[in-house]
């Protein structure tokens, strides 16, 4: 059974159309990553689940409830879902524990073991003032876990955060799902911080959802370059050019594009059906090399591991048809 059910949701601000016929469910525990372009309706959609934005049509029903708009109701929102803003703010000046104690409806052993989750005990005696970017975020998200919901709404929550603080609110975000048993919808605009943790990605744009799928899915067979382009670099190889692939086994262009990731391409010692190339540039990232080849008349991207050839070499490499995406462009 659906934990979350979002049918035919359309909202509308100033005369324009911000989200339009949004569908989806989830189910309990399931992770939901939203990733799409500023202004793609993300924040707006998560806003609408929580009961703080009215749609013009459709419903959300949660636990076999109608989540009622602020229209309807003098205090908007519902006891069951939190929304952590990118925009959340924390009274100035008080102390971290006097804040918590306020909001906190908990057993002071449950209150306690909920702190120690998210990386917050050693911050209970400083002001507001005091805090980081990344201190304050986790602070924020405490602050919501003690009213106990079922569905916790995360609105960018690792933007303008430093490495450091990314990663433990990775690992607190984690912990949430695992231990608190909370349920999970996330917006973020990083491929890193949704492909490894998400169940299901949904991808938006004007609106709209345009893709839905596993994170694999979403990475390897994207619906178009849009999609393509919010979870890292590809290569497109136009259909008037994509008989450049035609020597590699399993790989038939039929006059559509391709799109490939960089790191799909593997060097080869085989000369048989393969494709030769020149190597322009490389460009070292730490972790792997990124090439830049010229094959026949079209130039491709290719990341490579630890050995890595030099310009001017001239290489052979090859990729799988299952790494492949055809597109129509």
């Amino acid at each position: 059974m659906n934990l979350l059910e979002v049918s035919g949701i359309r909202v509308e601000e100033n005369n324009t159309v911000v989200l339009q016929d949004i569908n989806f469910s989830q189910k309990e525990f399931q992770k939901i990553a939203i990733a799409g372009e500023t202004g793609s309706g993300k924040s707006t959609l998560l806003q609408t689940i929580a009961g703080l934005v009215e749609p013009v049509a459709g419903k959300v029903v949660f636990d076999n409830e109608t989540v009622i708009g602020p229209a309807e109701k003098l205090v908007p929102g519902h006891p069951g879902i939190s929304y952590l803003s990118q925009h959340f703010e924390l009274p100035p000046f008080l102390r971290v524990e006097q804040i918590l104690k306020y909001a906190n409806t908990l057993p002071t052993g449950e209150a306690e073991k909920l702190y120690e989750l998210c990386h917050i005990n050693h911050l209970m005696l400083r002001k507001t003032n005091q805090l980081s970017g990344g201190e304050k975020q986790r602070i924020a998200l405490a602050r919501l876990l003690l009213s106990q919901p079922r569905l916790l709404l995360l609105d960018e929550p690792f933007s303008n955060l430093d490495m450091v603080h990314k990663s433990t609110l990775k690992t607190v975000i984690q912990a949430i799902g695992e231990e608190l048993d909370i349920t999970c919808i996330l917006i973020s605009h990083d491929p890193l911080d949704t492909l490894s943790w998400a169940d299901e990605i949904m991808v938006m744009k004007d609106g709209q959802i345009i893709q839905k799928g596993n994170p694999e899915q979403i990475y390897r067979k994207p619906v178009n370059t849009y999609a393509a382009g919010l979870f890292g670099n590809y290569n497109l190889i136009p259909a008037s050019k994509a008989n450049t692939l035609a020597v590699l086994p399993g790989i038939k262009p039929d006059s559509k594009a391709i799109l490939i990731r960089p790191e799909s391409f593997k060097l080869t010692a085989d000369t048989k059906n393969t494709l030769t190339g020149l190597v322009q540039k490389v460009k070292f990232y730490g972790s792997y090399h990124e090439l830049e080849v010229l094959v026949s008349d079209v130039t491709v991207s290719i990341k490579t591991g630890a050995f890595s050839p030099a310009e001017s070499d001239i290489i052979n490499f090859t990729v799988s048809a299952a790494d492949i995406c055809y597109l129509e462009v």
